[in-house]
């Protein structure tokens, strides 16, 4: 339902993503209406319990008055429409969904991600700070670039430039070392 802004009188849907000023039939006032076009779209019926028609049904153990259509995999409990999780074929209540995400046991629940972009860049970093450090940190991070290099670094995707950051870092960390041994070498 598209109204006004000024009067708040209904708009026509003609009014809509015209890209252009239209006037207000009840006010005159200017309006440009733009909208998405699933404002036309009717709305999608919720996924509501239904109500027990007899007392010998078995009802949901979070919502006695909703009819239970499926039992928890994991406890048994009887489970409405609303509160039935299904998750890889099984059938999980909100309980045993939550134990499962911090007890570990759902294996396709992914409860941490190591972000090795970001480890690779402050390991390579922050050995800086105590440069006699980066002998062995440097290869470290070489071993992180190339081995996560395909890893997912984050649930939002993230570019490539922190993994190229770090290698570049810790390339010239190796490099430096291999001058500093090197003419350690000629010297002697």
């Amino acid at each position: 339902m598209l109204n006004c802004t000024h009067c708040n009188a209904s708009l026509s849907n003609a009014a809509a993503n015209t890209y252009s000023l239209v006037p207000c039939s009840a006010c005159s006032g200017l309006l440009r209406v733009d909208v998405f076009p699933a404002i036309n779209r009717a709305m999608p019926t919720e996924k509501a319990g239904t109500v027990l028609q007899e007392n010998q049904e078995a009802g949901c153990f979070y919502h006695p008055r909703k009819k239970a259509v499926v039992p928890c995999t994991t406890c048994g409990r009887f489970l409405c429409a609303l509160c039935d999780v299904s998750l890889n074929g099984q059938h999980l209540c909100p309980a045993c969904l939550e134990k499962g995400k911090t007890k570990r046991k759902i294996k396709n629940l992914e409860n941490h991600r190591t972000c090795y972009d970001s480890v690779a860049l402050i390991v390579a970093t922050v050995s800086l700070l105590v440069y006699w450090f980066t002998i062995f940190t440097a290869p470290i991070v070489i071993y992180l670039t190339v081995r996560h290099w395909r890893s997912p670094s984050s649930i939002i995707p993230r570019s490539k430039i922190r993994f190229i950051l770090a290698f570049v870092i810790a390339g010239v960390q190796i490099a430096g070392w291999i001058i500093f041994f090197s003419k350690l070498a000629l010297s002697t």
